[in-house]
């Protein structure tokens, strides 16, 4: 038999929060990553930083269920001081 567990995606108002600290995040990294010959424009930290987060939780930020926030918060916030 399969069981089917589905999850509660985030909601709106915890979406909105989560972007936000992706967008700080992305704000504080910028300059800081190091140089890449495949970026040779230079890395784009907010993108940097979402693919972290789907990396770290396995889904894109909004997929994540409403328990994990204060986790991707505190994961922000350890990725600003640790990026890479």
């Amino acid at each position: 038999m399969l069981l089917l567990l589905t999850m509660k995606k985030m909601n709106e108002s915890n979406r909105k929060a989560v972007w936000k600290a992706i967008q700080t995040a992305g704000e504080l990294l910028e300059g800081r990553l190091p140089e890449s010959s495949r970026h040779p424009n230079g890395r784009n930290p907010f993108a940097h930083v979402a693919l972290c987060v789907k990396s770290k939780f396995g889904t894109s930020y909004k997929d994540i269920p409403d328990e994990c926030v204060l986790e991707v918060i505190e994961y922000l916030e350890y990725l600003t001081q640790n990026p890479y």
